[in-house]
């Protein structure tokens, strides 16, 4: 259990509700002894680095949290040190409601899942848009892929947790089940012309 990350979730309130249902000896002792957590490890940046979405939260002024989800090719999240992490922010419906949240209240959250192997992680934060720095931009750009970019997006590491896999459905790609299924399609059509070559051929009498 990471200290950083009861520091930062561990509210009074979340204290109270711990102290009302038995949990808070566990978790203060969980704490007190963990470690910070509050960096990017090489095994989070090996995981980070096979994504292709995850989900992102922010904070409105009126105090509503607000989740999207950003997608990109494996990679598009990218480790730039221990504690940042960087992406480009691609055009969408222009509804711009995470760039104007970050810019009245910084604090962000990411929420990382991979559903194939069961495994999540949380990493608590804060985030700032940038525009019109086009060397930030290529460093953070995807070679290849032909989203248009409107600014990049920096996130600032606090915190991290990783979860156990109960209650994670496995979930597959639509590219996971075809390199699955590919080796079993070529199997097959080699079978098929073993086959073939094997029947004798129909003569019209």
């Amino acid at each position: 259990m990471s200290r950083k990350f009861g520091e930062i979730a561990f509210t009074p309130e979340v204290l109270a509700a711990q102290e009302q249902r038995g949990s808070r000896q566990t978790y203060e002792r969980y704490i007190a002894n963990g470690p910070a957590n509050d960096t990017i490890t090489a095994n989070i940046a090996e995981f980070i680095a096979q994504l292709d979405g995850f989900y992102l939260g922010t904070v409105s002024s009126n105090h509503y949290p607000y989740i999207q989800f950003r997608g990109g090719p494996p990679g598009f999240l990218k480790v730039l040190d221990e504690k940042t992490l960087g992406f480009t922010d691609f055009s969408g419906n222009v509804q711009y409601l995470t760039v104007g949240n970050l810019f009245g209240n910084d604090k962000a959250f990411l929420f990382l899942m991979d559903y194939r192997h069961r495994k999540r992680i949380k990493i608590w934060g804060r985030a700032e848009c940038i525009e019109g720095d086009t060397e930030l931009i290529e460093c953070l750009r995807v070679p290849g892929y032909s989203a248009n970019i409107e600014r990049a997006i920096l996130f600032h590491v606090e915190a991290t947790s990783e979860n156990c896999p109960q209650h994670i459905p496995i979930r597959y790609s639509a590219q996971e089940v075809e390199s699955i299924i590919k080796p079993l399609q070529n199997r097959i059509t080699e079978l098929e012309a073993l086959l073939g070559d094997r029947l004798p051929s129909t003569r019209q009498s």
